[in-house]
């Protein structure tokens, strides 16, 4: 190879822009340009006191930044709604509503899945360790509680994507109980 040709691929590789390494700012910056929609989903809930899994299904709905709607339809028909801080829980025709402003613990839960589906660091980072592999086509976000009142309910969250879709969210309570979300987008035409 002549000296000419080393020195222009030397020069091509210090000049070309280096190929940034997939990182939690790429990925929440990915997240962040997702502005909501629809998908069906089937949670697992491994509890220590049964002898087998609860298995449900239903439908989400995401309208970023701050609202999200999981409607389950078996086993039981539940609607669970979470605008801003209001959290609205409806089953069996019965409604209770919880202020989430007066529940930190229970909003810095909340704040997972809403500052994961919203890309927000910050909200991310005030309660958890965030740490992530893989690429940006198959992506594990893992959050660990960083404050003890979190770590006493809940010992980590996993989830999982591609791009800007998240594909699965798994909860390791503390206790030892699990919940493993697993969501299909709806295709809107």
């Amino acid at each position: 190879m002549s000296k000419r040709l080393v020195a222009g691929l030397l020069l091509a590789c210090f000049t070309l822009p280096a190929l940034a390494a997939f990182d939690v700012g790429q990925l929440m910056a990915d997240l962040a340009r997702h502005k909501g929609g629809r998908a069906k989903f089937v949670e697992k809930k491994t509890i220590s006191l049964l002898d087998k899994p609860i298995v449900s299904t239903g439908e989400m709905s995401y309208t970023a930044p701050d609202r999200l709607e999981k409607r389950t339809l078996t086993p039981k028909p539940e609607i669970l709604l979470l605008d801003k801080d209001m959290l609205s829980i409806e089953r069996d025709k019965q409604k209770l509503s919880i202020n989430l402003a007066n529940q930190p613990e229970a909003l810095a839960f909340i704040d997972s899945i809403r500052g994961t589906l919203s890309g927000n660091r910050a909200a991310l980072e005030k309660n958890y360790l965030l740490h992530l592999s893989g690429t940006q086509e198959k992506w594990v976000l893992t959050l660990l509680p960083s404050e003890q009142k979190i770590a006493a309910l809940v010992q980590r969250i996993v989830v999982t994507g591609s791009r800007n879709q998240i594909r699965s969210i798994e909860y390791l309570q503390a206790d030892g109980d699990r919940s493993l979300l697993s969501i299909e987008p709806i295709e809107t035409r």
